[in-house]
């Protein structure tokens, strides 16, 4: 084996690692990105969260948002009473994926 096919060869191990490092930075997340996986995985839970809350009899009837970032999970808008906050967020924390829950609701008292 010659020298020049050695060198040959490393080179092209070089440029698979330097492309292989690329695809995986490329897929990676970061403090304000997200990976796709990661995109997906935090649909799911959304989609679960909104779920279990419209199942619900306490939370079904009101206005909350479900936004998810990273396993984190955002409510928001509007509940009538803190019975519905408090069943809200226990739903949300109940699903699985869920780091954490941040309560963004208000409590609007139904107008008759």
């Amino acid at each position: 084996m010659s020298i020049f096919n050695v060198g040959k060869r490393t080179g092209a191990l070089l440029v698979a690692a330097m492309l292989g490092g690329f695809l995986v930075a490329g897929c990676s997340s970061t403090p304000s990105q997200q990976s796709t996986g990661e995109a997906i995985d935090d649909g799911v839970v959304t989609a679960t969260v909104k779920a279990k809350l419209i199942e619900d009899p306490v939370t079904k009837a009101h206005q909350i948002n479900v936004d998810t970032f990273k396993g984190n999970v955002s409510l928001s808008g509007f509940v009538e009473s803190e019975q519905a906050r408090s069943r809200a967020l226990q739903l949300a924390r109940d699903v699985n994926g869920v780091k954490s829950v941040k309560d963004a609701m208000q409590i609007r008292k139904a107008t008759s």
